[in-house]
């Protein structure tokens, strides 16, 4: 009599969630294309994926954009529609997982969390040998109570806590029929689906790196986990740039347009805050100016909107792994008043930049009436950008 042939170990897909916009971070883009280090958040969370060794294909639930801009998608993975919640994009990628059979692993993980290692997808791997739902968790070490109009009310026991981070594993049959009975509830993460089958969900340990990206300051925290940090200097630049009024054109100032009887002429929107703050940026990063990136000569410039110049230096930034400090605008200009416009100006460069807007200043002054400036034939501004870089 011989032994029986082991069976084969189950397949394992993974479903990565990103279509999200992240509005709450305040980046000008989705927050899981911020640059990271040297690569996009969602990508750090692709790779380990797709590096797993037991890992052996996967749905990347994303918009077009995000698809465009992370592309080609590594082999054997392939893409969903994003739904208007979260729970809806996950039934989205159960829906293209055709030919996956029902005892396949599955997890479900999200692009925000970029410091997945291959230690916490083997523990939840692992787990799923005797059970069909798993979970990595990291105790609560903070003193927690409960509040009502900040006022701190009484302590709640912290012992029975834990906080629930992702990739989450399961057998894709249990996840698919949880996720077909579900209805129209909905929850914030699939464990607590499955639960509701009345189905054990083991719980694993966590990870400290798999911090959550939610606001512009974790960004910080994550270079931190993920052994980034390292020594910075200060690099500051300096832009001015000049542009003629004309009659008939629209007047774009700051990234805003603001009714006036005149506009800046220039071969884009020639919006001169924006050229000025550009300039600024690459000065510091000491990558040329404006007109190295963007050659007027060239004709698919022609009437660009200036936000893609200031995006394009930002970028630059986050590439070299430094952040932007401070800025500081000066507008110049006799007329239109841009007083009534700052608060506008300013957050319109935080969205554009994605940094908090108690870093940007924009100020607005005249020549008294001297100067082309004061006889209003055009508008100046001057700009400084406070940059904080990694050392060589």
């Amino acid at each position: 009599m011989t032994d029986s042939a082991p069976s084969p170990a189950p397949r394992v897909a993974s479903i990565l969630l990103a279509g999200g916009r992240g509005t709450r971070a305040g980046f000008a883009q989705p927050k899981q294309l911020a640059r990271l280090g040297d690569r996009p958040v969602l990508r750090w969370s692709l790779d380990a994926l797709a590096g797993h060794r037991a890992i052996s294909g996967g749905v990347l639930v994303a918009d077009h954009d995000v698809m465009a801009a992370i592309a080609p998608l590594p082999d054997g993975w392939i893409s969903a529609d994003p739904g208007a919640e979260r729970q809806q994009s996950v039934s989205n990628a159960l829906a293209v997982l055709v030919g996956w059979e029902d005892d396949a692993l599955v997890l479900v993980h999200d692009a925000a969390r970029p410091g997945l290692t291959p230690e916490v997808i083997d523990r939840l791997l692992a787990a799923l040998t005797d059970s069909d739902a798993a979970i990595p968790t990291l105790p609560v070490p903070d003193t927690l109570v409960e509040q009502s109009d900040d006022c701190a009310g009484g302590a709640v026991d912290r012992a029975a806590l834990a906080r629930v981070q992702t990739p989450q594993a399961f057998r894709l049959g249990t996840l698919r029929r949880a996720h077909a009975e579900a209805a129209e509830s909905a929850v914030t993460d699939d464990a607590q689906l499955v639960r509701r089958l009345g189905v054990a969900v083991t719980t694993v340990a966590g990870d400290a790196r798999l911090h959550k990206l939610t606001y512009a300051e974790d960004m910080a925290i994550l270079r931190g986990l993920l052994g980034m940090d390292t020594m910075t200097r200060t690099a500051v630049g300096m832009g001015y740039d000049v542009h003629r009024l004309v009659a008939g054109k629209p007047l774009w100032i700051g990234g805003i347009e603001i009714a006036h009887s005149h506009g800046l002429e220039g071969h884009s929107d020639a919006d001169v805050a924006l050229h000025a703050l550009t300039d600024a940026i690459l000065g510091a990063l000491a990558d040329g100016d404006i007109g190295d990136h963007f050659p007027p000569s060239d004709p698919q410039w022609r009437g660009a909107a200036s936000h893609r110049f200031l995006a394009f230096a930002g970028d630059r930034v986050a590439a070299r792994g430094g952040r932007i400090d401070h800025v500081d605008l000066t507008i110049i200009a006799e007329a239109p008043k841009i007083g009534p416009h700052r608060p506008a100006i300013r957050a319109r460069i935080a969205e554009i930049l994605a940094i908090p807007i108690e870093r940007i200043s924009v100020k607005a002054t005249t020549t008294e009436r001297l100067g082309f400036t004061g006889r209003r034939e055009g508008i100046a501004a001057q700009a400084l950008a406070t940059l904080q870089l990694p050392e060589n």
